[in-house]
Parts: C-alpha cells; structure tokens; sequence
C-alpha cells in the first residue's frame, strides 16, 4: 500500500512496515502497509494483501490477551475509526490494515521470547553456548525446544541493525523494575499463546512484543503475535535439526540466504513465487490462528 494523498493527518512515522498518523486527540492513527522488511532492509515489490492480514492478526490478540496486559488498541474498524478521526479523510484503501490506538511512549527495546533455537538466537548459540547472557545445554539442535523458555532482548532501531543484548542491558537501559515487568508480561504473553497454538497444530518457536508507557502503564503496543513478529511452524512437520515448516517470513529470509547477498542494501527483488508463497503463508496462519 502506497497512500500518497492528502488524508488530513500528519504522518510522524514510517517504518519498515507501519506509518503511523497523528491526530487532533491523545490517539494515533497506525496503518499496515504492504512492505515486507528482512535483514533490516525493506524489500521489494510489496506483498498485496499483507497489511490487512497482520492488522487482523494482532487485533485477534489484543482483544484475546487483554487479562495479561493491556494494549493500545482502540478499534480496528474503518467506520469507527472515521467516526473518531472526522478530521481524517480515509478513503478505502486504509480500511482493514488501520488501527486507532493510544499515543504511547515507546520503551527502546524489543522483547523477544525463544521456546525453540532458531535464527539469530541459534547463530549465536553455535559460536558463544549461550543467547543473551543465558547458557545452554551443549549439545542443542537446531529447532530444538529449549528447557524453559528464555527472554532475549533487543535494542530497538528505526534505522541500522537491532542487535541482542543481554537482561543486565536491558535493566541499565531501562531501569530494573521495567526490565523485570517486561520479562515477565513476555514470558506470560508467550506462554499463553503458544498454548493456544498448540490446539491449532501450530509451534510458537519465538517472537517479540513491544511495550509503551500509557498513562503510567506498562502497555502492549505495535503489533502482536504476527507472521512478521514470529516464528510459526507446523507441529505436523516438525522435527529437531531441521529447518521446520513455517507460516512466516523465514520464507522470505530462506529465499535472501541463498541469494548470495550480502545483507548490505540494496536488497534483492522477490521474485514472483516467493511473493505468491509469502502471502499464502500469511492467509494460513490466520486462518490457523484466528476463529
């Protein structure tokens, strides 16, 4: 999605996936494009269709998680949110993949969960025995489910690289107490939702959450539980030392690893059958994951 008319709003942001509008209240417009990042580079061409996927997605989990922790979300439905925002000229382009939510003061991590070895975590694992200050068995598989599962987190960059940093990082960046409450709403979060997973055929092997402070509230923000934020496999196929079966862009990063490139922009362009299978995969995890 390119929206390039005047919609009355000023976009503040542009991300590698989201741009996120301002308005005349204390909410922010958050709309889901069709970019696909990868390697911390926006690829192309776009994924038609992704951005009204991962908004359903993570408007299932805000409302299914909502015991745990709250979030920022205030409706996802394009004639409400037209009701709320009568300054906003949104024509049908934005309905679906639009999200109002609170305006929210971003915590400058991401929080990722890891049930399961796999991606950066596994490459770190084969050169140090150990993800973010914690040590593993030594004798792990790639995919394997680990002991317990581990919170691992990141910095969080809108340009450049995110780079894994260890929970003693994480407490200096952000003060101990918030550290220790955002391991825990992770950890609950994934916990909660890799069972529910579970009763649809699927493995949570890992993903990230970000957080932001509302109204003195640690809150749940961005997006949730999504293709783009996670790693899903096929309970079905799964097997340690294998690379599983996946409903998420490790589709993509598969395609990009045996590209030959070199990681540094520009990217690649996808070809025609991985955009057609990356968005297959998309409509099946929501179709597994959503009534």
């Amino acid at each position: 999605m390119g929206v390039t008319a005047d919609v009355g709003l000023e976009r503040i942001y542009r991300g590698k996936v989201r741009d996120i509008y301002t308005t005349d209240s204390d909410l922010f417009l958050m709309v889901a494009t069709d970019r696909i990042s990868a390697f911390d580079s926006v690829l192309s061409p776009d994924i038609t269709g992704k951005g009204e996927l991962l908004t359903q997605i993570s408007r299932f989990w805000f409302e299914k998680t909502t015991h745990i922790v709250e979030n920022h979300m205030i409706s996802a439905d394009i004639d409400e949110i037209r009701k709320r925002l009568p300054e906003a000229t949104l024509d049908d382009s934005f309905a679906g993949r639009s999200m109002l939510v609170k305006k929210a003061r971003r915590i400058d991590a991401e929080c990722v969960i890891r049930g399961y070895i796999a991606g950066s975590g596994w490459k770190e694992y084969r050169k140090t025995g150990a993800v973010c200050g914690h040590t593993l068995p030594t004798d792990l598989k790639l995919a394997q489910k680990l002991p317990t599962p581990i919170f691992t987190p990141a910095t969080k960059a809108d340009q450049g690289h995110d780079e894994n940093i260890s929970r003693k990082a994480l407490a200096e960046l952000v003060g101990a107490n918030t550290a220790s409450e955002l391991e825990r709403l992770s950890l609950e979060l994934y916990t909660f939702a890799s069972a529910h997973m579970a009763d649809r055929g699927l493995i949570l092997a890992d993903t990230k959450f970000e957080f932001g402070i509302v109204e003195g509230k640690i809150t749940l923000i961005d997006e949730a539980l999504t293709p783009d934020s996670s790693r899903f496999w096929e309970a079905a196929k799964y097997k340690e030392g294998q690379s599983p079966a996946s409903f998420d862009k490790q589709f993509v990063r598969d395609y990009l690893e045996m590209s030959g490139w070199d990681k540094n922009p520009p990217a690649p362009t996808l070809p025609k059958d991985v955009v057609s299978g990356t968005i297959a995969r998309y409509r099946e995890a929501l179709k597994r994951l959503t009534p």
